[in-house]
């Protein structure tokens, strides 16, 4: 068996923390003659933790992971750009790596001379440099900007650059970091050809991106890090799942602490009337607690009188349990606890969907769907099934509301609860209605192996 291109093997890389306790200029420092006092290591963190993984010569491994989590760190490491503390790190080929930016470029001088600067850096002769390098301005499109200085660039034209000049010194390992997120599509498309190119020339690539989508795709083999450490590795369709599910559980508990945030800001009125509260004595504080006018225009808040309170409210999932994220296409329940301390004759249950924009997705109420109130008092549960969520991916809050038929607030939570809505689809709007696609006569459609479809078709994506 051939040794790996590349190979970590138990590597770890501490960095330090320096903070300025005692002053907060360079300036400050040396007039107080206090630099190597106030300049120690306050903290030292490990950006990768005793990591390992072997990338087979030949394939296309992909790194994913969060903002911090070590992806390039890692990277970094099998460039040689950084030394690890403890572990080794071995690779076996010529390397050429698109990490940063315009990393390697000048800014004063030429294009054309940093193509010949970085490909001598990166190993070929000036001869072989000059041989090449109309193809990689013709690849880079930037014919008419070679010669002017790379400070006058915008960050697409330095990654055009960058990434021509990396992937034309024929390397044995390409490592790339996140940098097509700044291409346009046409560009990101090419760039995509040449990794296929790579994979057909048995050369090996070394990806981190946050496509899950390219890690699926293009990607051999994939590893999950989280906080510099390996959390999965091996098929990459098995990878981004357990990715993609430690997200959606990140995404749970900070729509819960943003609820409850959003919930304990909310002025508090007074508790609900133990007494029976005469007729005019009602209209005369109607107008003051059944809140604004329009609500649609309201801002978050909760109004209403409280001889209904919703105690309560909990988004609840397929299997029952409380969730704020659901994939589209999945069923969704709101449950109401509410309460009545005297009997209250003529009561409206009603549920509104708003998107992050403020835009009514949906609204419905016990009234408008023929339900006739009867005479209620103590403690209930009010249940809002949804059978398909079928709404695009989003953000999306609920209004939730206890009226009588006349419009008096008893209690209105506005935009007080959210979740989310996940898809591996990238459609826009709001509402996703169920559909298929035909195609007949002359046209011949084929599905790409990474898309997803609906309903009509057979699809990748979980049903819900």
């Amino acid at each position: 068996m051939p040794s790996p291109a590349i190979e970590l093997a138990n590597v770890t890389k501490v960095y330090r923390r320096y903070g300025a306790r005692n002053f907060s200029t360079l300036k400050s420092a040396l007039l107080n003659r206090s630099v190597l006092r106030d300049l120690r290591p306050s903290e030292s963190f490990s950006a990768v933790k005793d990591l390992s993984f072997a990338v087979p010569t030949g394939s296309t491994f992909g790194v994913m992971g969060r903002n911090g989590s070590g992806k390039s760190t890692a990277l970094k490491l099998v460039a040689g750009i950084t030394k690890p503390t403890s572990g080794t790190v071995s690779v076996n080929g010529r390397i050429s790596a698109l990490i940063e930016l315009g990393a390697g470029f000048h800014p004063e001088i030429s294009g054309r001379e940093n193509v010949f600067i970085n490909g001598i850096m990166l190993g070929l002769t000036r001869r072989e440099i000059s041989r090449r390098f109309d193809e990689i301005v013709d690849f880079a499109e930037m014919a008419d900007f070679i010669d002017a200085p790379v400070k006058t660039y915008s960050s697409g034209m330095y990654m055009r650059l960058g990434f021509a000049v990396a992937i034309h010194v024929d390397p044995d390992v390409l490592l790339v970091d996140e940098v097509l997120a700044v291409g346009d599509e046409g560009f990101t498309h090419k760039c995509l050809d040449k990794f296929a190119e790579f994979k057909r020339r048995g050369r090996t690539v070394l990806l981190v991106t946050h496509s899950l989508d390219l890690i699926e795709k293009f990607c051999d083999e994939a590893i999950w890090l989280d906080a510099g450490e390996k959390k999965a590795e091996g098929d990459p369709k098995r990878v981004v799942g357990a990715y993609l599910a430690a997200v959606e559980k990140s995404e749970e508990a900070h729509l819960a602490a943003t609820d409850a945030r959003a919930r304990e800001s909310v002025a508090e009125v007074g508790p609900a009337p133990q007494e029976p509260v005469p007729a005019q004595e009602v209209a005369e504080t109607a107008a003051a607690d059944s809140g604004p006018s329009d609500m649609f225009q309201a801002d978050a808040g909760r109004w209403g009188s409280r001889e209904v309170e919703i105690t309560g409210v909990e988004l609840c999932g397929p299997d029952g349990s409380p969730a704020h994220v659901f994939q589209s296409g999945d069923a969704m329940s709101v449950r109401m606890r509410v309460s009545a301390t005297r009997p209250v004759e003529d009561c409206v249950f009603g549920i509104g969907i708003f998107n992050v924009e403020g835009v009514c997705c949906y609204g419905t109420n016990t009234q408008l769907e023929g339900f006739a109130s009867q005479p209620f008092s103590g403690e209930g549960e009010v249940c809002f099934d949804i059978e398909r969520l079928d709404l695009v991916p989003g953000t999306y809050k609920l209004d939730v509301a206890a009226h009588n038929e006349d419009g008096y607030q008893f209690d209105y939570h506005r935009l007080l609860y959210s979740f989310r809505v996940k898809s591996r689809l990238h459609d826009t709007g709001i509402y996703r209605p169920r559909h298929a696609w035909r195609f007949s006569g002359a046209l011949s459609v084929t599905k790409s192996s990474t898309s997803f479809a609906y309903d009509g078709v057979d699809t990748d994506e979980p049903e819900g």
